[in-house]
């Protein structure tokens, strides 16, 4: 069961969503996903049908998701993941613009 809490793991973090927020979904404790995730616990086909259907999935389809998806999951999220990183520098660089601004209108900026 462990490869099947992989496939859901590799789901959520695809849909960018917190245990948390699958376990809202799932009308359950967030330690009871995270058993579920790590493979503790086993789940019925009932539970099963519910995980597949909030990521709009079948129960074939989570069961079957093989490396080559998960690996092509990781890559996609390694590539938004280097997105984010250079966005984050570009606005802690726009950021010290404005604050050099801010001081330069109070007529308090120090020269560098």
């Amino acid at each position: 069961m462990k490869a099947l809490g992989q496939n859901i793991r590799t789901l959520r973090h695809q849909k960018g969503w917190s245990q948390e927020d699958v376990a809202r979904q799932l009308d359950i404790s967030v330690p009871a996903f995270s058993k579920i995730e790590t493979g503790i616990t086993d789940i019925n086909l009932s539970r099963m049908e519910q995980i597949a259907g909030i990521f709009g999935i079948s129960a074939v389809q989570l069961l079957t998701l093989n490396e080559d998806n998960q690996e092509k999951f990781t890559t996609e999220l390694d590539a938004v993941n280097k997105q984010l990183l250079v966005r984050e520098a570009e606005v802690i660089g726009l950021q010290k613009k404005v604050i050099a601004l801010f001081e330069e209108l109070r007529g308090t900026r120090i020269p560098a």
